[in-house]
């Protein structure tokens, strides 16, 4: 499964009604450490079933970037039954952002 695009239009079927754990990553596209870590975070998409994972751009999606309190990027924030569990900011290899779940 590929990297879903969550904008406010679907935030709410697809994270908080989810019937599992979501891996979000809040990015830019002028973001160096972004295009650093959104490999890895598609890599894992494709990899994990038991997960979705979701990318949330704070240009696009600034409502969202505020309600998550995303102060830099990358921003990575792991939510499980609607409720975040785990947040990390900076760029991390794939190994910190698996830990993560």
């Amino acid at each position: 499964m590929s990297a879903l695009h969550i904008t406010k239009n679907n935030f709410q079927q697809e994270v908080i009604h989810g019937d599992k754990p979501v891996l979000l990553d809040f990015w830019a596209s002028w973001c160096g450490p972004c295009r650093m870590v959104g490999p890895i975070v598609d890599e894992i998409a494709a990899q994990r079933t038991d997960i979705k994972v979701g990318k949330i751009n704070v240009e696009e999606q600034r409502e969202l970037a505020a309600a998550f309190r995303v102060m830099s990027i990358p921003t990575l924030v792991v939510m499980k039954d609607g409720q975040i569990v785990e947040k990390a900011g900076g760029a991390r290899p794939k190994d910190q952002i698996l830990s993560m779940l």
